[in-house]
């Protein structure tokens, strides 16, 4: 499909897990900037909560379990069908896995289920953007990984989290390499403490590096979202390779 953007016609995002976190905050954003966004997560309910926090911006929402193909496919031939182009795929959609569980006791499903979600997941999204990008008219388009500071260091019993998001830094290296002949910009955000549910229990306490518990900051949710539509409305020719936003005073630059 070699899709042409018309007069006037708004930018078109795609944001993976975007019923809750990093991902609504996102949407949100996007949405309330005149960004037309396709919200992509699990579970219907959470994305018209979603869809409902901006409620006269143009949405789509679709229910898609991002480490099944053919729901990736469906996603990306829903926002076709309904918008006829793509700009922006935030590769959002992630899951921690059983928290706190030795490498000795992780168990190979459990394994399984975030590399599926972490990697996979961002793989098969980014194929299926990619795709599209390079045969729209105007051609190209970005792509933004969601990482994490865990990208670059791990914290205690995170061998599966950690694995995929190093993972996913090589991944955004090549794809950005590959899409250079395409105008298809990618880049990667990583995260550090932002207020959701996933880090709700930073604020009560932690595992530190030295066997220690200790609550930790957080910084409002909302800061990642204004960084990633900094990122997503660069010009084509400019781009964020690697942005990390963390709170100031989370242990992790240094020795801790």
């Amino acid at each position: 499909m070699n899709a042409k953007r018309t007069a006037g016609q708004s930018k078109i995002a795609v944001v993976t897990g975007a019923g809750s976190g990093i991902g609504r905050a996102v949407a949100v954003e996007l949405l309330r900037a005149g960004w037309s966004v396709a919200l992509a997560g699990r579970r219907t309910q959470p994305l018209e909560e979603t869809a409902a926090l901006v409620p006269e911006a143009a949405r789509l929402a679709v229910r898609t379990d991002v480490s099944r193909p053919e729901d990736v496919a469906a996603l990306f031939a829903a926002v076709r069908e309904r918008f006829g182009r793509l700009d922006l795929l935030f590769n959002n959609a992630g899951t921690f896995g059983p928290g706190g569980v030795p490498v000795e006791d992780l168990s190979y499903d459990a394994w399984r289920h975030v590399v599926d979600t972490n990697l996979n997941g961002a793989f098969l999204c980014a194929q299926a953007a990619y795709r599209q990008m390079k045969e729209q008219d105007p051609r190209g388009g970005r792509i933004i990984n969601n990482g994490s500071v865990s990208a670059h260091t791990p914290r205690p019993h995170s061998a599966a989290y950690t694995a995929t998001k190093h993972a996913l830094t090589g991944l955004t290296k090549s794809l950005s390499l590959d899409g250079r002949a395409y105008g298809i910009a990618v880049g990667q955000i990583d995260v550090g403490n932002a207020a959701t549910d996933m880090t709700a229990r930073m604020r009560t306490g932690a595992l530190q590096a030295n066997g220690e518990i200790a609550p930790e900051p957080v910084m409002d949710v909302a800061d990642v979202a204004r960084t990633v539509r900094h990122m997503a409305e660069l010009p084509l020719e400019a781009n964020v390779q690697f942005a990390t936003v963390l709170a100031t005073a989370m242990p992790y630059v240094g020795r801790g």
